[in-house]
């Protein structure tokens, strides 16, 4: 069974950086496309990052693109995004997931990201 562990969140100022972690256990890392989603309160959960499994391509949602990378090291089976210049708008519960949909795991926890004065 795939395990998905997030971690790295927190309440931070606007304008401040967070480094956001997702641990894969139980599974192949390297041949999965992997991405972020995020979901705060009363919307649906959305679409961030991915990564794709080998060459490491990316690909950006407009709200984050500019200020977040994702990346991951698939000796470690991690995958992170490095999150700069946060807005409150961008305060989440933030997820892991493989691509595409219709084969993704088990949701994790998730961890908050909480960004305000």
């Amino acid at each position: 069974q795939v395990q998905l562990v997030e971690s790295g969140g927190g309440l931070v100022r606007p304008g401040a950086s967070l480094r956001l972690s997702c641990e894969v256990s139980g599974g192949t890392f390297g041949d999965y496309s992997m991405a972020w989603f995020r979901q705060a309160p009363g919307k649906e959960r959305e679409f961030v990052a991915t990564v794709s499994s080998i060459d490491g391509i990316t690909h950006y949602s407009d709200s984050v693109k500019g200020r977040f990378i994702i990346s991951r090291n698939n000796t470690k089976n991690t995958m992170y995004l490095q999150m700069v210049n946060l807005k409150p708008e961008d305060s989440a519960v933030y997820y892991c997931n493989k691509l595409p949909r219709e084969t993704q795991f088990p949701w994790g926890q998730g961890t908050q990201v909480t960004v305000s004065s």
